[in-house]
């Protein structure tokens, strides 16, 4: 079966190459598709599919891009929760979207799935200073439509790179700010060139010491492209990629810690001989991660389109800590490390201070395709892609203070991982008449998983699952007039378990059935989106509030929940001031939850419990004023309700308001310059202590705190 859809593939892509030579005369020129956007143009919506979502514009990600990560340029979006480890949102960062975790959130770039395939998570931390890079996003809540990767249970995030400039350019972008951060950013393009070439790249720098301490980001990447273009043609192909090096700031605080020292990092702490207080200073995260992609789009005339890729993505790197034989939080002997104890002096010794690395290498690889027919009626679309990611995880001891070593470095655990994944998906719109359309989109993914090897702590990973699902999403589009749109839609959507559901349990695979209604109004100083949702799910694998060794969120499988939520979002124009605000009610429940020893009583009860990182409100709003042609100001503002780390509605985390403020002046024309654009953010302006992200441990609550009021001020110069 694999190499008769090789074989398909390579025809697809020979006939493509051959209609760049017998195809001169229809151009997209004039159409509203770019061949660039053919690209992404499969897993991507209009406001004729009855799917809820937000545009992002390269404009809007370039005023907020001073050095934050993705999750955080994204946070005031409906629906939205960031959160950030070190403070700041440099370097790991995290996020939310209707109550689901980033686990699932299909990410894609250039159609390309990006969640890391076994784990189902995403590391935007892989990808510094990529909104750099970025000509804009699409983010579809709930379902959306078929794609690569990973099931959507939350939301897709659809990010198309940088096209390609038709003049040269240059630019160099700064800046500094609070706890020692700063961004350096060198950007080129050679502009099209014989009428047919282009090239173009980006190297970054960004560093911070953070704001919890010892958290430091030194993030290092680059970006190249070139492209090949004729009137029907376009072939791209990229580079990018990057290295992280991170201080590890996994453990949050609890209540107590947090009146003392909200800055305190306990990773790393140990005593010396001496007892006093040391923090290693190599306790660090290092990973580095390359992308290949190659893309070839096809307009073979003026009503068929086609896109194949081909990628491969190389990462590898580890963590680094130290173990002291004695600490507070974590103290395992010398048998969880597959170290026998020793006799020293007549005393048997079972402790030993540490020094481990903790690898991961992975190869991830794959094509993906669609071909799509468009006419004054018809939209359809035949996709799909094939992928496989080959991993492998193992821990080093490199030092050890007492217990000798069978070697050095002395592997303690190895395992592999094997993940095959094969998706086709078929989705049409139909324009039944001037008012009424109907959608539909049919995906058939299987997934082949297996995983074997030793675990950190003990015990092996034995896992073989082959899952086949099937994903039905249909829905319909009136438009009575041109200002109003009404759709409604249904979705279905399956996800396997990923590898630390199988580490923490049997886990089942989870499905959810996602309505939408919604109503789109658009008028010249005023646009208006509201739906209504509900997510009905089953087997959902909710999050415990607990961590594992590893720091890795544990999920459970509940029989029944469900997420019920208003969602509105605007764009008001009056005169120079624009308003954006949203606003996002929901119910989020487990239906029928045991819970064991309720509040410590000993008795169980059954209850309908709210499900656990899942506010009941979230409310944003971005205020500008455009005062001149060269200068605007801009406040953001954002409104998180109270939540819950556990799903028994304890362990709660306050309901939290933050602002901040952008301001943007630009000067044109300056000599060899065609600009300079200087940039000033002042992030939670009120100062407010809070955290938007915690865990619990034996029965107590630990929490993530941001940072006070900091800045970061830059300047871009365009040649």
């Amino acid at each position: 079966m694999k190499y008769t859809m090789f074989t398909m593939l390579a025809i697809f892509g020979l006939t493509m190459a051959s209609q760049a030579q017998q195809q001169p005369t229809d151009s997209l020129q004039g159409k509203k598709v770019t061949l660039n956007e053919v690209v992404v143009s499969a897993s991507r919506v209009t406001d004729k599919i009855p799917v809820t979502f937000t545009n992002i514009k390269k404009e809007d990600i370039e005023r907020v891009n001073l050095g934050q990560d993705i999750p955080v340029l994204l946070n005031y979006l409906p629906s939205v929760v960031a959160t950030t480890f070190d403070g700041t949102g440099i370097g790991y960062t995290d996020f939310r979207i209707r109550g689901a975790d980033n686990s699932r959130i299909n990410v894609t770039i250039n159609g390309i799935p990006y969640n890391d395939a076994d784990s189902q998570t995403t590391f935007f931390v892989n990808l510094q200073d990529f909104a750099s890079s970025i000509e804009n996003i699409q983010v579809q809540r709930g379902v959306g439509t078929s794609t690569n990767g990973a099931g959507a249970f939350g939301a897709s995030i659809n990010i198309l790179t940088d096209n390609y400039n038709e003049e040269a350019f240059g630019q160099i972008s700064n800046s500094f700010g609070s706890f020692n951060s700063r961004k350096h950013s060198v950007r080129f393009g050679t502009g099209l060139l014989n009428n047919h070439f282009a090239f173009s790249g980006r190297l970054s720098r960004i560093k911070s010491d953070g704001y919890i301490d010892r958290a430091f980001s030194d993030l290092s990447s680059y970006f190249l492209d070139g492209v090949y273009k004729d009137e029907n043609t376009l072939i791209k192909a990229l580079v990018f990629g990057g290295q992280e090096i991170t201080g590890l700031a996994f453990f949050g605080l609890n209540a107590a810690r947090l009146q003392e020292d909200r800055t305190f990092n306990d990773d790393g702490l140990y005593l010396d001989a001496d007892g006093n207080v040391q923090f290693y200073d190599r306790q660090t995260d290092n990973y580095k991660q390359d992308h290949y992609q190659l893309h070839i789009s096809q307009k073979f005339d003026a009503n068929w389109s086609g896109n194949i890729s081909f990628h491969y993505t190389y990462g590898r790197g580890f963590f680094e800590q130290y173990i002291e034989s004695d600490p507070t939080f974590f103290n395992p002997d010398l048998s969880f490390y597959g170290l026998p104890s020793f006799d020293s002096n007549g005393e048997t010794i079972d402790r030993s201070d540490l020094v481990t690395e903790r690898f991961l290498n992975s190869d991830f690889y794959g094509t993906v395709f669609n071909l799509n027919y468009n006419d004054t009626k018809w939209d359809v679309v035949i996709g799909g892609g094939i992928n496989r990611y080959d991993g492998v995880q193992f821990g080093d001891i490199t030092v050890a203070e007492f217990a000798p070593l069978p070697s050095i470095p002395f592997t303690f655990y190895e395992n592999e991982s094997d993940k095959r994944d094969f998706n086709i998906y078929t989705k049409a719109t139909y324009q039944l008449n001037d008012k009424l359309s109907l959608f539909g989109d049919l995906q058939l993914r299987n997934i082949k998983y297996e995983a074997s090897g030793e675990l950190f702590g003990g015990g092996t990973l034995e896992v073989d699952e082959n899952y086949t699902f099937f994903n039905p999403k249909t829905g319909i589009t009136y438009q009575p007039n041109k200002s109003n749109k009404i759709y409604l839609s249904y979705a279905r959507a399956n996800r396997e378990p990923a590898r630390v559901d199988f580490e923490n349990g049997n886990p089942e695979s989870e499905s959810l059935n996602d309505f939408e209604l919604g109503w789109r109004y658009v008028s010249p100083k005023f646009q208006l989106n509201t739906n209504v949702y509900y997510l009905d799910f089953k087997n959902q694998l909710v999050l415990t509030g607990r961590l594992d060794e590893v720091g890795f969120p544990i999920r459970d499988n509940v029989d029944n929940s469900y997420r019920l939520g208003l969602e509105i979002d605007a764009n008001i124009e009056i005169g120079k001031f624009i308003i954006r605000p949203n606003l996002a009610l929901s119910s989020n429940k487990i239906k029928d939850l045991q819970i064991d020893n309720f509040n410590g009583s000993g008795e169980t009860v059954i209850a309908d419990t709210d499900i656990s990182f899942s506010p009941g409100i979230i409310a944003g709003n971005v205020f500008t004023y455009n005062a001149a042609k060269n200068f605007n100001a801009s406040l953001f503002s954002k409104y998180v309700g109270e939540q819950f780390i556990t799903n028994t509605d304890s362990n709660p985390i306050e309901s939290y308001f933050v602002n901040d403020i952008n301001l943007q002046y630009s000067l044109k024309d300056i000599s060899i310059l065609k600009s300079i654009v200087f940039t000033g953010q002042v992030n939670n302006i009120f100062d407010l202590e809070y955290e938007n992200n915690g865990y619990e441990f034996f029965g107590e609550s630990f929490f993530y705190p941001q940072a006070g009021i900091n800045f970061l001020l830059g300047a871009t110069l365009n040649f």
